[in-house]
């Protein structure tokens, strides 16, 4: 009855074209990139680009491409999405499902993990511990600082202790371990939530720059995120390995933009299809009956 009324009416109208408007406003800056990407180099430098190309053309994808350094951080930067995700989700699935159960010293394990929310060492002493462990220029150094997410960790220990008891108290009884509990019954009813961490997980990983900035002394073994950075913020188009000739046939700008849309492109691939876990992984767990 509710939904009849003219003031609902009102307010769903309203509420679809503030979020289409914002939509929009996302989108623009995306399409703007993808324009100048396409557009020849004239129209680029000219800035006549605003949404649509000018002067199509395929050129900057093409060199792009054929740069064995943006090659070598793409693939570098899916080797350690893939290789961060699946570490990182495995210790936060372990990690929640131990804490979700009631053992003596609990609580005290359970503070112990929010205390590192509040306070840790610092970007000196870790990177003093990096170096330590002779891991700078290697995959390792871009992993495992952020191996263990706490905030994700005790979001899924919420969504496992909203899952209700009495299933595995009866696979115990069938003779289950704790493992095979966790393995056949809380992960099989927890996918939305794995899905939803994953994929913060995985932008986590793809997007992250800094890290790959004071790890990596090697500008080649920089991921896509800190490749991008250092010829776009700064402007250093020296380690693109594109001819000096050739940029000015290209431009700058649309060099970098088409760099820009095949960097965000795996995630604008995968966030589709973990879209429908999003909000239900979001808000599973969240009411406490």
């Amino acid at each position: 009855m509710y939904r009849n009324t003219l003031r609902y009416r009102w307010f769903a109208s309203t509420n679809a074209l503030l979020l289409t408007a914002i939509s929009i406003l996302c989108i623009l800056p995306l399409l703007h990139v993808a324009a100048v990407s396409f557009s020849s180099s004239s129209a680029a430098t000219a800035n006549q680009v605003y949404f649509w190309p000018v002067g199509f053309t395929k050129e900057a994808y093409l060199r792009t491409l054929d740069n064995p350094l943006f090659l070598q951080s793409l693939f570098l930067s899916v080797e350690r999405t893939i290789a961060g995700t699946l570490l990182s989700m495995f210790l936060t699935v372990t990690a929640a499902y131990t804490l979700s159960r009631s053992f003596y010293g609990r609580s005290f394990y359970s503070w112990f993990f929010v205390f590192t929310m509040l306070f840790n060492g610092g970007l000196i002493p870790t990177y003093m511990v990096i170096t330590g462990l002779h891991l700078t220029n290697t995959l390792w150094a871009l992993i495992l600082p952020s191996a263990v997410n706490v905030f994700n960790t005790i979001l899924m220990m919420q969504f496992f202790r909203a899952i209700p008891k009495e299933l595995e108290e009866a696979a115990l009884i069938d003779g289950a371990g704790y493992l095979r509990s966790l393995t056949s019954i809380y992960l099989p009813l927890s996918l939305p939530s794995l899905a939803t961490l994953s994929l913060f997980a995985m932008v986590w990983h793809w997007n992250s720059w800094f890290d790959g900035l004071i790890y990596m002394t090697d500008y080649r073994q920089y991921p896509l995120a800190t490749f991008l950075q250092t010829i776009i913020q700064s402007g250093d188009m020296r380690n693109t390995n594109i001819d000096p000739g050739q940029l000015q046939i290209l431009s700058e700008r649309t060099v970098r933009s088409a760099q820009i849309l095949i960097g965000a492109l795996p995630i604008l691939i995968v966030y589709p299809f973990l879209q429908r876990f999003f909000v239900q992984g979001l808000t599973m767990g969240a009411v406490k009956e």
